[in-house]
């Protein structure tokens, strides 16, 4: 099983290789990082690590068993007053096999014992079905807020960590 990862200095070269190769993947459904991001990327990587250290965001990777290859990101950011929202992507290889939804979960106890949060939020487009049923399969409710994400309707989710029940894996 692969192993959800805090970011690190050492994550560069195969974060940057799992951006690299699923790029045209992510921009079907999720707005594209442009060239500068690729252009940039190493500073942009110790730039995430400096937001990091202030616990205003907690950014994670989903490393293959081997421990080499990245599979998925998995971001909280804008934490404030115990909630953050949630971001995630996982590699094209990767999908279709509940890694999404089973790594989502066990963010859920990472975020109440390890960040003190009792909230996340999420958006995705409405045409991003693979997004939208990750939430929903691991306890995310519709806020009735709309959101545009790269020119598409999209929806604002929310989970509460302490009050509802946790699904079962």
């Amino acid at each position: 099983m692969p192993e959800l990862q805090r970011l690190r200095p050492d994550h560069a070269p195969a974060l940057l290789a799992f951006e690299r190769e699923n790029r045209a993947f992510f921009a079907a459904s999720v707005p594209d990082r442009g060239d500068a991001y690729f252009t940039d990327f190493a500073s942009r990587h110790e730039s995430l690590l400096t937001e990091q250290a202030t616990g205003t965001c907690h950014f994670h990777v989903l490393v293959a068993q081997d421990g080499g290859e990245i599979l998925g990101r998995f971001n909280l950011v804008d934490i404030a007053s115990g909630t953050a929202d949630l971001g995630f992507r996982l590699a094209k290889k990767a999908t279709g096999r509940g890694l999404a939804t089973t790594t989502v979960r066990h963010l859920f106890t990472l975020c109440t014992d390890s960040y003190t949060l009792t909230t996340l939020r999420a958006a995705a487009a409405i045409t991003n079905t693979a997004s939208r049923t990750v939430l929903t399969r691991t306890g995310f409710v519709t806020t009735g807020e709309k959101v545009t994400l790269s020119g598409k309707p999209g929806l604002f989710y929310a989970r509460d960590l302490l009050t509802e029940s946790r699904l079962p894996s």
